[in-house]
């Protein structure tokens, strides 16, 4: 299947419904990366969990970004999202990989660590500045859906289900990713507390989300069976889905500029090149011996 995104209302418009397939895009961050197990369980999680914040944005170029740092051996995770389906991300310690957990799965909670923050920074574009919502949570497990979740019901307050996974086969990489989100947006339905209950019940209920990918239900069969018996109105409109970085070669070059005249002249004289790693795609970009002696004297002349 590929990578996407489709919406749906349910309740006469009082749920809002949203899943994201990023099956293709976790493994994309797998190879990358060169992530363990448990670290493209934990990245991948999250990167749906962006990309399922991030439809909610409303102006073209509008973007969220989630930083999940906890005490864990993983170290912590970045990701950033776009309006416009693209999605990038990476983790502070990419080979840490542990025991499955009691259950027999990949153990995100421990490696991601429950202790820490979750920090969601929303950027909405607009015409003469953009527009910045920064809220800060506590980890309530480190198994980033129902930290995102949490997220929601205290900064956002709305009413909200969250479901992410990825399953990593022994040989064969992700080989199913993605998650939904359901959320009562009416005032009416958000007060009805047993639809509330019903919602959080039924996705509870949901086997995994990856087992049924697996099983090859697409984003709609998944829907009618959540929500099929309450008004469910599924968008035609699909949003395809990508890993993208928008890194380049210019940034690359002032990136070196922070390592100061004094650090760039000593690379001129013992490497005569250096490389820059972009830490959410790891592409590296290369500088020659002409293009640092110009980086210095471009250093040179600002200091004037």
């Amino acid at each position: 299947m590929a990578d996407k995104l489709i919406r749906a209302t349910a309740a006469d418009g009082g749920i809002r419904v949203v899943g994201v397939i990023t099956t293709r895009l976790t493994e994309e961050a797998r190879q990358r990366h060169k992530l363990s197990n448990v670290a493209t369980a934990a990245l991948g999680r999250t990167m749906a969990s962006a990309l399922l914040l991030a439809s909610s944005l409303k102006k073209p170029g509008s973007r969220v970004n989630i930083r999940i740092k906890g005490d864990g051996p993983l170290g912590g995770v970045l990701v950033d999202a776009g309006l416009d389906g693209t999605v990038r991300g990476y983790v502070d310690c990419p080979q840490v990989e542990l025991l499955p957990n009691a259950k027999g799965k990949l153990d995100v909670g421990r490696a991601v660590g429950d202790k820490g923050y979750v920090r969601v920074l929303r950027e909405e574009k607009g015409e003469e500045r953009n527009e910045l919502q920064e809220s800060i949570v506590e980890i309530v497990s480190g198994e980033v859906g129902e930290d995102i979740a949490y997220y929601l019901d205290q900064s956002e307050q709305i009413p909200s289900a969250l479901q992410v996974g990825v399953f990593v086969g022994t040989t064969t990489g992700v080989t199913a990713a993605g998650g939904i989100l359901l959320q009562v947006l009416s005032k009416e339905a958000s007060r009805d507390e047993v639809l509330v209950a019903r919602l959080e019940s039924r996705l509870r209920k949901l086997t995994g989300f990856t087992p049924l990918l697996r099983a090859g239900k697409g984003l709609e069969d998944i829907f009618q069976e959540l929500l099929g018996d309450m008004g469910l109105e599924i968008f035609p409109a699909v949003q395809m889905l990508r890993f993208d970085c928008d890194c380049s070669f210019e940034r690359a070059l002032g990136a070196l500029k922070f390592l100061g005249v004094d650090e760039l002249k000593d690379i001129i004289e013992k490497d005569k090149q250096a490389e820059a790693i972009c830490e959410f795609c790891q592409e590296v970009y290369s500088a020659n011996e002409t293009q640092l002696i110009e980086l210095v004297e471009s250093l040179q002349a600002e200091s004037c």
